[in-house]
């Protein structure tokens, strides 16, 4: 069982029906004593009026912007990371740069949502955060968990946009993020994974040509120093698994399979809508967007830090 609390700036608009807009409080309104002269029609200067008509002019046609679709970015917790708090505030900072509309979804253990439910109203950003009371020993299993909270608060609201996995270790390209609005039914890209003490990258990620998948390596592209050398690679028509944060999808792929050509005979989704998600995926790469095309460059950085800090650093702390 989930329960979330959210914050929506006073500019945005509710994502649910009924729910009351938060608005600010006017304080100081004057009100004149003296009643205001009506203009008289002599002194309406006509030369004006004739400039707001023609901009008004209805049959002008310059192109209309597109509405963007929402972003739908899910991130999980850990109640064991020390780095959490500033990890989040370093992904909130990115989200803040993304073009709305955007909801961030934070899923956390209820213990230890207090803290982290401060932080999230000072972003700014539009924001959920979703709790639950289960306990668990496996820190996988837990990641889940939290990834099915958040999928089912998705489908019972039947919030429409792209969802996306962000892990707080991430590192965005922020045009990603417009690339990601453009996915119709699924998108996948490379994720460069870097290590804090290591002088490698190691690549995640689809083997692709123009937009279309057209394999996925069979192990990882390992890149040492400069050189750009891949390792010896096989090539296979489906993926093992796909990275947490390389792939995104259309929310109603949750509740409207028929409208992407998927049976409505399906099992019942509801306890593992993440495993689902994944499992469809591989199944429709006719559907599967690749970005960018060709793969040809990475826009998004998984950094591995370390979460045990070495003891002779907590001495030389301790001693100051």
């Amino acid at each position: 069982m989930g329960f979330f609390t959210g914050f929506a700036p006073t500019s945005t608009a509710s994502l649910f029906p009924g729910q009351l807009i938060s608005y600010r409080h006017i304080q100081n309104l004057g009100i004149s004593a003296e009643p205001v002269k009506p203009v008289e029609p002599a002194s309406l200067n006509r030369s004006l009026m004739a400039k707001i008509s023609t901009a008004r002019d209805p049959t002008d046609t310059t192109p209309k912007e597109e509405p963007r679709n929402l972003l739908i970015v899910i991130t999980t917790t850990r109640s064991d990371d020390m780095f959490q708090e500033a990890f989040l505030t370093r992904l909130a900072q990115s989200l803040r740069l993304v073009p709305p509309p955007l909801l961030w979804i934070v899923v956390q253990a209820h213990s230890e949502a207090s803290a982290t439910a401060d932080m999230l109203r000072k972003t700014g950003i539009m924001y959920r955060h979703l709790t639950f009371k289960e306990n668990f020993t496996d820190a996988e299993a837990e990641a889940d968990h939290q990834r099915n909270v958040a999928l089912g608060h998705i489908e019972h609201h039947r919030l429409t946009g792209i969802v996306h996995f962000a892990g707080i270790s991430n590192i965005y390209d922020p045009q990603l993020f417009e690339e990601i609005r453009r996915i119709e039914v699924f998108g996948t890209w490379p994720v460069a994974m870097v290590s804090a003490n290591r002088k490698r990258v190691v690549v995640d990620g689809p083997s692709c040509n123009s937009s279309k998948v057209v394999g996925w390596p069979v192990g990882n592209l390992n890149y040492e120093g400069t050189s750009t050398a891949p390792a010896s690679l096989g090539m296979a028509s489906k993926p093992a698994r796909i990275n947490i944060s390389g792939f995104a999808f259309n929310s109603s792929v949750l509740w409207d399979p028929e409208r992407w050509g998927r049976p409505t005979s399906m099992p019942d989704t509801s306890q593992d809508s993440f495993k689902f998600v994944q499992e469809v995926m591989v199944e429709d790469e006719n559907k599967l967007k690749c970005i960018p095309p060709d793969s040809s460059e990475i826009m998004l950085w998984h950094l591995h830090i370390p979460r045990v800090i070495p003891l002779p650093f907590r001495q030389k702390q301790n001693k100051r």
